[in-house]
């Protein structure tokens, strides 16, 4: 069986290792959605993983979920990031953009437009905004002319991240955003051709997923899926056949990976698996669980199929994860407090392994704290 530790073609890229860091939403871009160089220092810390995902970027203005994330639309946006990917490969590492359009998870007041979605439905629970959580407002249902455009948001925010000096693109279709509301049952309630049957419901992903291969090439795509997770209130009938026609239908298109989240049982995972044929990037563990990532619950997987294993919190407090897991060394523990609360305590601070006896590294110190967003991935 192959491990943790052995590489893995992806595309054009060679990974040395098979552990991915999973994106993770930690709000420190500027209001205006510009990368910053505590995320250079961020993600170039963590460059020994055998593949850096980033956190959601917003594709579009509309597409943007939570304050303080970043975005990749406009061409200030685009220099933003190119510190931060020439740092993760100046340190040796490869980095793919996740590409995050929030649909109706999202405010007013956080973007000054109203949020669309597939239909008039809201989503369950409050969302982030300014000015605290608020309750999530009731989306404009895109009209049948529109789809294809949002669709293509993706492509056009893809070519930008190449552009950026990113090495690909992950489309975000999981955890009740906006590809998710689409294969949705009860947040999509289209008749035309993007709702209904399982065919009309995986065709806004598959032609997003299109989309952005032709714009970047498929061995720089990859996308994340949950099925059956029923986040934001996103549920989803008929699970297995549903992921199953996706699968065969993205097989077709030429992605490079899919990443799934443990949000179904195992018996329909280990089905996806089998359905479809490319690297399938595993996430073992449901974001925001009482679990975490940790080695068995990764070897388990790679002796299932998987290719690949993205770790979400325990590359928090550990930046050096993949020699933690190699040596089996203790894992740092991280503070909650401070996952969304801006500066760089809690962000940079966090040292990689040292025996004991050994000179303690200086902390960064802290700057201006943002608030907090609601639901966001963890995993």
């Amino acid at each position: 069986m192959d491990t943790l530790f052995d590489p893995h073609p992806l595309g054009e890229l060679v990974l040395p290792n098979r552990v991915v860091m999973a994106p993770m939403t930690r709000v420190r871009a500027t209001p205006d959605g510009l990368a910053t160089p505590s995320m250079a220092t961020y993600y170039a810390q963590r460059a020994t993983a055998g593949l850096i995902v980033s956190e959601g970027i917003q594709p579009n203005r509309v597409g943007q979920s939570n304050p303080g994330t970043p975005g990749l639309h406009t061409d200030e946006q685009v220099r933003s990031w190119r510190p931060v990917t020439d740092a993760v490969h100046v340190n040796g590492g490869r980095i793919f953009a996740q590409l995050m359009h929030g649909g109706r998870v999202s405010h007013p007041g956080t973007t000054g437009m109203q949020p669309v979605g597939p239909s008039a439905v809201p989503a369950v629970g409050a969302v982030f905004t300014p000015t605290g959580p608020q309750p999530a407002p009731v989306p404009r249902a895109l009209a049948a002319g529109e789809v294809p455009e949002q669709a293509r948001s993706y492509a056009l925010a893809a070519r930008r991240a190449i552009e950026a000096g990113f090495d690909g693109v992950e489309l975000h279709g999981a955890n009740g955003y906006l590809i998710s509301q689409f294969l949705s049952s009860n947040a999509n309630l289209r008749t035309d051709a993007y709702g209904g049957s399982v065919t009309n419901r995986i065709r806004f992903a598959v032609e997003a997923v299109a989309a952005t291969v032709d714009a970047v090439g498929g061995h720089r795509t990859g996308i994340r899926l949950s099925p059956g997770a029923g986040f934001w209130g996103a549920e989803e009938t008929d699970v297995p056949e549903l992921y199953a026609a996706l699968l065969a239908e993205l097989a077709t298109v030429g992605p490079v990976y899919v990443h799934l989240e443990a949000t179904a049982d195992d018996e329909v995972l280990r089905g996806l698996r089998a359905v479809w044929p490319g690297t399938l990037v595993m996430n073992p563990v449901v974001p925001m669980g009482r679990r975490q990532t940790d080695r068995a619950a990764a070897d388990r997987w790679l002796g299932w199929g998987a290719d690949l294993i993205s770790f979400g919190r325990a590359y928090l407090a550990n930046p050096d994860l993949v020699e933690r897991l190699r040596q089996g060394l203790p894992m740092a523990v991280h503070d909650e407090a401070t996952w969304y609360a801006g500066g760089d305590t809690g962000y940079l601070t966090y040292p990689t392994f040292r025996h004991p006896g050994a000179a303690a590294v200086p902390t960064v110190p802290d700057s201006t704290a943002a608030p907090a967003p609601a639901g966001v991935d963890r995993a």
